[in-house]
């Protein structure tokens, strides 16, 4: 890593969010980079899609993240900017744990840059269909309720009929008595309230990856000082330290800058554990 000179110091930031995703993105980012991160309103940025599935996101996380940096730009006058986009789905390692990833987009027409960092872990995405309060209550509570709000609706998952944000067990009973009453089942869909201020796992996630912008920005390119020089790939075959043999461990990183073609590769010095060799460790 090559340490910055502060480029962003007094310089004013876009964020365009309207689910509280400022509370932890500022704090993380202002005091390292000393700029100001303005919270832009006035979008309705589910316009660009919703976990509650009335509207689908188009095309990939990072394009969604990329238009709301781009929005908030646009309706700030700011020459660079920032937003977040989540998803959900299961754990790239067994499939079976609910998963989160959270990208940062950082677009800086001054410089010319566009920086993405990210975060991933363990999410609470949880759903249930039931006609049982009881089971209700148990699902609430294995999801962190009423700290994590839940999202009900009737009889389906695809019922347009939904309470969105609650975050009370009165208003819960409420809203499960309702749907049982409009429901032909008899049943209710309760899941996971998936935006950021009503789940407080993933604000944490979003925190993360804001720190992880952080030490993006915070490395500039020894060719021409850019923010954002950062590791691009990472080539595996390091030699195993019993049997030389190369195992799947990163022997080599290629760093890139954002802005001109500058690259550099730092080669690991050290030996893979036979741990991780597929011949010592089959």
């Amino acid at each position: 890593m090559h340490p910055s000179a502060r480029p962003y110091a007094d310089r004013r930031i876009a964020l365009l969010t309207q689910h509280g995703k400022e509370r932890v993105i500022a704090p993380a980012l202002e005091p390292g980079l000393g700029c100001t991160i303005e919270h832009v309103s006035g979008f309705d940025t589910d316009l660009l899609g919703t976990f509650t599935r009335e509207t689908a996101r188009a095309g990939s996380q990072l394009d969604a993240a990329r238009r709301k940096a781009r929005k908030g730009m646009e309706l700030s006058g700011l020459d660079a900017g920032l937003a977040s986009e989540g998803s959900f789905g299961p754990d790239p390692f067994t499939g079976m744990v609910p998963w989160n990833v959270e990208l940062i987009a950082w677009l800086d027409d001054r410089m010319g840059i566009e920086v993405v960092s990210m975060a991933q872990g363990p999410a609470r995405s949880g759903h249930l269909l039931s006609d049982d309060w009881s089971a209700v209550e148990a699902f609430a509570q294995r999801e962190g309720f009423p700290q994590h709000r839940l999202v009900l609706r009737p009889e389906s998952q695809n019922d347009t009929r939904m309470h969105k944000g609650i975050g009370d067990w009165g208003r819960l009973r409420r809203c499960f008595d309702a749907g049982q009453a409009q429901a032909s089942n008899r049943q209710v869909f309760v899941e996971t309230d998936l935006r950021a201020f009503a789940n407080p796992t993933r604000m944490r996630l979003i925190e993360q990856a804001a720190q992880d912008l952080l030490q993006r920005l915070q490395s500039s390119c020894p060719a021409c000082n850019a923010p954002g020089y950062w590791v691009t790939e990472r080539i595996p075959g390091l030699a195993c330290s019993a049997c030389g043999r190369p195992t799947a461990s990163c022997r080599a990183e290629v760093w890139s800058c954002p802005r001109c073609e500058y690259q550099s590769r730092v080669n690991k010095v050290a030996r893979a554990d036979p741990r991780h060799c597929a011949r010592c460790n089959p």
